[in-house]
Order: structure tokens, then C-alpha cells, then sequence
């Protein structure tokens, strides 16, 4: 990678990598785009344009000016907006998906975007869920990602493309509010502890999901991109997971550092079902073994480091790290 342009800029995901390959390749060789503009630091730190990745030729002639040579394409609904609105979640995912790849081909770019747990089904394996295995999702979310996968297998094995990509769990991040995802209570609790100090989750007790702190999903995306291809066997699904917990390990890790914190329950039915048809773990090994994934933060790292950076966010108070 050297001249990157990215999708989807100024969502959860694409707000913070934008600025991290800025500070890592240079801030003029990260081309951000977005559907919409904000005053952030991603519109106005380098360069950005306005991009609707529905539109093919617009797409194309961003990449060709900019001369990339990479793209990450970030653009999409989440899973819980995605069953709301699932006609517009199929003609942006995938419609999105295949100009991205298109434009990859034509410009003979790298390529990335990612997958998800969501990729799984009921009659997938719960336990250790294998890197190879049944993959029959429920929601339209998870139809987009498995037929993105096979999508971006197509354009690996028909036209070369160097297609990459990785199984993502929930994301928990300081930085961007949650976007519609089902896994988003688990960002929405530490928001909420800070500033209300209780939380109602929509996500029953004893559900357990994967999870992964922004950082260690960054790194994992810049891992996978700056691999070696001859070692990549599975390219555009990998397994990534840095824990699985339920909502009641995310509660007993706050209460540590905020003993008066509490949560209850209204379990929301379309966002638990969504939950429930997801596994409980999966076995990230293949990543591991095919390009040295690894993570740096576990549940209670991850808890201390959010909340620190929250109460510095929102109540403006100079704490040292580790006080809070």
C-alpha cells in the first residue's frame, strides 16, 4: 500500500483507520471519501472527496485521479439497520461491493473490505467456530457478507485481484459513535457509564459474542494488508476475535473502576435473535498461523482504556492513565 483511498471515511470503522494509515503513509496518500461530510478531522486532514459508491463512474474517477493503488472499502448498513431497511441494505452493500471491485480490477488495485460474524447462521458451529465451515445466516446483513466473500473469491480466482479481508466481531471504540450494529451495546455501555452511570441492554444476559477493541482491528487490517499474498490461503474471510463475552462480563469490568454503576434488561427481539444466530466463539487460528494476527487488549485492559479516554472526552477532567 501506498496511496490508499477509502470508503465509508467517516464511520466507525473508516474515522479512525483513515487517520491511522494518514500518520503511517502520509496524509496526502489517504483519500477519504464518504456519502456524507462532517467537520472531523478525517474531512479536513487530508484529502476527501464526496463519494456515493453506488455510482460506478464517479468511483472510478476518484481512484484514477488520486492514482491509488489500493482500496478499502468501508461503505455499507449495519446488521440491525440492514434488517430494518433490507432492500437498501442489498443494493448498497453489494451494489457498492461489486463497483469496488470493479474499479479494483479496471485500476488493477489491492483490495480489502471487511466481513463479519455476521457471515455465520444458527447451524453454524456455536463453540470455536471454525475459519471453514457452514455458513447459512438469517438476517440480510449476513447474506451480503457471505455472498461478499464469494464475491471477492470470484475476483481473486477470475481476474487476480488481491482481495483481502477479515471476519469481524463487534467493534468497541471511543471515537465514533455506535452505527446500527447488534453488537453495538457493547459500545453503547461504556457511553452510558460515564455519562448516566446505568445502561438498559437490548442484549439478553448469558449471550455471549465476540468482540475486538479498535486498535487491535486496525492493526489487524494494516497486518493483513502489508502480508505476504504467497501465504494467504484464505484471503477474504479470516477469523479475527479478541474475546467473547456476554453483557454481564462488560458490567462486572466497569463496576472495578465505577462501583455505583448499574444495568438492567429490555431485551430487544429483532436485535437478540440476530445475536443468537451468531456463534459464541470463533477459532481465529488460520489468521494466527497465515499471518501473525494478534491482539494486545483483553476485556479488562480494553475497559480501562475506554473509560479513560470517555471521561476525557466528555467531562473534560485531567486524569492520569490508570486513576479511572
Amino acid at each position: 500500500m501506498k496511496k490508499i483511498l477509502i470508503t465509508g471515511a467517516l464511520g466507525q470503522i473508516g474515522s479512525e483507520l483513515t487517520m491511522t494509515l494518514r500518520e503511517r503513509y502520509g496524509a496526502e496518500n489517504v483519500i477519504a471519501t464518504d456519502i456524507n461530510k462532517n467537520e472531523s478531522n478525517v474531512v479536513y486532514s487530508g484529502p476527501f472527496e464526496h463519494l456515493d459508491v453506488t455510482n460506478d463512474r464517479d468511483f472510478f474517477n476518484i481512484a484514477k485521479k488520486h492514482k491509488v493503488d489500493t482500496v478499502i472499502h468501508l461503505a455499507a448498513l449495519l446488521s440491525a439497520t440492514a434488517e430494518q431497511k433490507p432492500l437498501l441494505a442489498w443494493n448498497l452493500n453489494m451494489g457498492g461491493l461489486v463497483n469496488a471491485l470493479e474499479v479494483s480490477r479496471e485500476l488493477d488495485l489491492q483490495f480489502f473490505t471487511p466481513s463479519s460474524i455476521g457471515a455465520f447462521g444458527p447451524s453454524t458451529p456455536k463453540a470455536q467456530t471454525p475459519q471453514d465451515t457452514i455458513q447459512q445466516p438469517t438476517t440480510m446483513y449476513g447474506v451480503n457478507k457471505v455472498s461478499g466473500e464469494l464475491l471477492c473469491n470470484y475476483y481473486f480466482n477470475k481476474f487476480g485481484v488481491d482481495t483481502r479481508g477479515l471476519r469481524f466481531p463487534g467493534l468497541i471504540s471511543y471515537v465514533a459513535p455506535p452505527g446500527g450494529g447488534t453488537t453495538d451495546y457493547a459500545v453503547e455501555i461504556y457511553y452510558k457509564a460515564i455519562k448516566q452511570g446505568h445502561y438498559t441492554s437490548y442484549i439478553d444476559q448469558g449471550t455471549y459474542m465476540d468482540m475486538m477493541y479498535m486498535p487491535d482491528a486496525l492493526n489487524a487490517i494494516i497486518g493483513l494488508m502489508e502480508a505476504d499474498p504467497t501465504k494467504l490461503v484464505h484471503r477474504n474471510s479470516f477469523n479475527v476475535s479478541a474475546m467473547s463475552i456476554a453483557p454481564e462480563d462488560v458490567e462486572a469490568a466497569i463496576k472495578k473502576h465505577i462501583p455505583t454503576f448499574t444495568m438492567d434488561y429490555q431485551v430487544d427481539p429483532v436485535r437478540q435473535q440476530i445475536a443468537q444466530s451468531w456463534p459464541d466463539a470463533i477459532d481465529s487460528t488460520c489468521a494466527v498461523d497465515e499471518w501473525g494476527f494478534k491482539v494486545q487488549y483483553d476485556l479488562a485492559k480494553m475497559t480501562e482504556d475506554m473509560l479513560w479516554h470517555l471521561n476525557k472526552k466528555w467531562l473534560g477532567e485531567k486524569v492520569e492513565k490508570g486513576a479511572i
